[in-house]
């Protein structure tokens, strides 16, 4: 009896285990998309946080507010965006994004790496 419930906690560890390996390898893989996925948007027109926030959720990448602020200030510190302030008749100013030259620069060599990536990652999986 002890045998079966040492299994038994050994397999739910083991289970729990993957369970953070996969969600930690999401996240990861998320989280080095992203940058591509803010340019590629506001590449499209300008917008403000709430804006990328809701066209990341509506394409399932569910992202925080906590994350997005540190990562739009990185963008714009390299140089890649660049922001505007803008009255709001509901509320505050907002503060509107916009993609510089530099940045769009950067967004045309992303989604050359990215076809590339993906075209990789394809011709592997598909080879199982």
């Amino acid at each position: 009896m002890l045998y079966i419930v040492l299994s038994f906690i050994y397999i739910f560890a083991m289970h729990r285990n993957s369970i953070m390996k996969i969600e930690n390898t999401t996240a990861q893989m998320r989280k080095g998309i992203l940058e591509f996925c803010i340019l590629s948007l506001i590449s499209g027109r300008d917008l403000y946080t709430s804006e990328i926030l809701e066209a990341l959720k509506n394409g399932k990448m569910l992202v925080v507010e906590g994350t997005i602020y540190p990562l739009l200030t990185r963008l714009k510190n390299a140089n890649l965006l660049q922001y505007r302030w803008e009255e709001s008749t509901s509320g505050p100013p907002r503060k509107y994004y916009s993609i510089t030259s530099e940045g769009e620069a950067f967004l045309s060599e992303l989604e050359t790496v990215w076809k590339e990536l993906n075209q990789a990652v394809k011709i592997i999986i598909s080879k199982k």
